[in-house]
């Protein structure tokens, strides 16, 4: 982009000047703006006005009356722009009447640009129907000149001033709704920043709620069941405590890899472990079956068509529905896992024969020891997570007097993956 000339930067820079010091102190800019106008008029007062009045005769205290109300005015233009336009205009008709012909006259120009810059359109034009009588009536009064040479040209510079503060306007205009568009950019991208660290605070919280509550459900498993075996088999005790070590820190392995993530500008370690997959499934049914729980999996198709991050959705939903088992089904509860991977997407049914859940009936609610009724992150979890891809989550009691709980997942198939 090429740069502007040098004296266009001048002005440019001077401009700025003079418009930020007329923002801090209006009035003192309005009382030099006056006072120079004051003077130029009382220095044409002084004689000057008679090498072109048609009436040399006029008075001397009328010609200090008539300039001191054609240039002080100026001093309240922008608080009331038509107000003083009036009294110029007033004083301008005496002008024309008498014959003086002051060149003062010509400030009420200025008065004309300000009310082009702050009033609307249809002011502006009484304003010039106003000031167009002084002329007519000059014409009049004295007609030694054609009309062209007496009203054309200054209805011409009153036009073009008028345009001039309406380009002005304009610009201002265009200026300050920049100015306000940036600010609600800035305010959206401030929005948008909290939107995004909100969703990534639920997301963080989905997260350790799934690693720490399966993971802990697991170990109080194990916990529970080495402490029985403990007097009768000390070898099982054994077993039970290899496992919750090796939970405990496929735990810990977990969360540091989260909290890496929170890092800013720190690169996760090389020697974790990526994300769980659907090839990780075994793993977390053998933690499953070693804390006590009976699991039964049946698996239909192959999962490496599936992105990665709709396997790590469906690994979430079977840890927590395991999870819940775990926490609700009670003593004797089995669970039973069926993944089938299709071409309209992969599909996984999580059941178990716990007493925790009730038949579901018309008339009574779920137990108060089902997944349902307690309050936590577990469901609204797997939902959030099943809404990511437009998947479909059904959680709820299994119809049958023995009691159970279902929890039936289904993904589409992503429309962007190939096989």
């Amino acid at each position: 982009m090429t740069e502007p000339h040098p004296l266009t930067q001048l002005l440019q820079r001077l401009t700025q000047r003079v418009r930020a010091f007329d923002r801090r102190r209006p009035l003192v800019w309005d009382l030099l703006v006056t006072a120079f106008f004051v003077g130029a008029a009382l220095v044409d007062a002084s004689g000057g006005w008679r090498n072109v009045a048609p009436n040399t005769d006029v008075p001397g205290p009328l010609i200090f009356l008539m300039t001191m109300g054609l240039s002080l005015p100026v001093l309240w233009r922008r608080r009331h722009p038509m107000a003083v336009l009036g009294v110029m205009v007033a004083t301008g008709l005496v002008n024309s009447w008498s014959g003086a012909m002051l060149q003062a006259a010509l400030i009420q120009m200025l008065v004309l640009f300000s009310i082009a810059m702050r009033l609307p359109l249809k002011t502006l034009g009484w304003a010039g129907l106003m000031m167009t009588a002084p002329l007519v009536v000059g014409a009049i009064r004295y007609p030694e000149d054609s009309w062209d040479q007496q009203i054309i040209p200054n209805l011409w510079a009153y036009a073009l001033i008028a345009l001039l503060g309406i380009a002005v306007r304009s610009r201002q205009d265009y200026t300050e709704a920049l100015v306000e568009r940036a600010r609600q950019l800035e305010v959206e991208r401030d929005q948008q920043a909290q939107l995004a660290a909100a969703a990534e605070r639920t997301r963080i919280a989905r997260e350790m709620h799934d690693i720490i509550g399966h993971n802990l459900s697991v170990i109080t498993g194990l916990a529970d069941g080495g402490s029985y075996a403990a007097a009768k088999s000390p070898e099982r005790a054994g077993q039970a405590l290899e496992a919750i070590g090796t939970t405990s820190r496929q735990a810990l392995g977990e969360l540091r890899r989260l909290l890496d993530v929170l890092r800013d500008g720190a690169p996760a370690p090389a020697d974790l472990a990526p994300q769980p997959a659907l090839t990780d499934l075994g793993q977390l049914i053998d933690g499953v079956r070693a804390a006590g729980l009976p699991v039964r999996t049946t698996v239909h198709g192959s999962p490496h068509t599936v992105p990665a991050g709709r396997q790590l959705t469906v690994y979430r939903v079977v840890q927590e529905a395991l999870t819940n088992t775990l926490k609700h089904g009670g003593p004797g509860a089995k669970a039973t896992v069926d993944v089938t991977y299709a071409e309209d997407g992969v599909t996984v049914e999580v059941t178990d024969t716990g007493a925790g859940a009730t038949p579901a009936s018309p008339t009574s609610p779920a137990s108060p020891t089902s997944p349902a009724s307690s309050p936590g992150r577990g469901l609204t979890g797997m939902r959030e997570r099943t809404a990511l891809y437009d998947g479909t989550l059904e959680a709820g009691p299994l119809p049958r007097p023995t009691g159970g709980w279902r929890v039936r997942l289904h993904l589409p198939k992503d429309s962007e993956t190939t096989p």
